[in-house]
């Protein structure tokens, strides 16, 4: 489990196709307090930690993994969004977030609005309806709140902090993000799918 408040901006230093995808990320994190097997969003996806190093750590990541995240986009230089697994008595300061990316969002306008940036995304047809004005969801790991729904696209503001503390400050038009719908959303949406039935 994950809060969607990111810790770390990590950066990929190789890729390699082993049978999975493997993936190096240097980061900030001390290392040495990070386990063989321990669970870190990357970009929003769970992914285990299969080899340690000073400032680094490897993760594999399985084909329907890649399938179904912008993963496949990583090469040496991509600046990634981390956090470490919510420990027990950790502050819950965003949303509730599992690390199981749902679909792909593609950003379609930003928008300077005084301090802020306006980033408009679309969603996959089959997630918009999962997705509500003032709303959570987690995009390239990060919790944020929906301003604002049009069909399949959906507003998000981005103050100064945020631009700053995640990979959010180099958004551009026709970047793929990775989307996790709220829980709840998908919870309420399948009981008033049962109570219609």
């Amino acid at each position: 489990m994950f809060t969607g408040i990111i810790t770390d901006i990590g950066t990929v230093t190789q890729t390699r196709q082993e049978g999975d995808l493997r993936a190096r990320i240097q980061t900030a994190y001390d290392t040495a307090g990070i386990d063989m097997g321990a669970s870190i969003a990357s970009d929003g996806v769970c992914l285990t930690v299969v080899a340690l190093g000073p400032d680094w750590y490897e993760v594999q990541i399985s084909a329907e993994t890649v399938s179904k995240t912008n993963l496949s986009t990583w090469s040496a230089g991509k600046r990634v969004n981390l956090e470490r697994a919510l420990r027990v008595g950790d502050e819950l300061g965003g949303h509730i977030v599992s690390g199981h990316v749902d679909g792909v969002a593609e950003v379609v306008s930003v928008s300077e609005e005084g301090d802020s940036t306006r980033v408009v995304l679309r969603a996959p047809a089959d997630l918009a309806k999962f997705i509500a004005p003032k709303g959570s969801v987690a995009l390239n790991g990060t919790s944020l709140t929906v301003n604002a729904v049009d069909g399949c696209d959906f507003g998000i503001n981005f103050i100064p902090h945020t631009k700053v503390a995640t990979t959010w400050g180099d958004v551009k038009v026709g970047d793929q993000v990775n989307l996790e719908i709220d829980t709840l959303a998908r919870y309420v949406a399948r009981l008033s799918e049962m109570h219609s039935s």
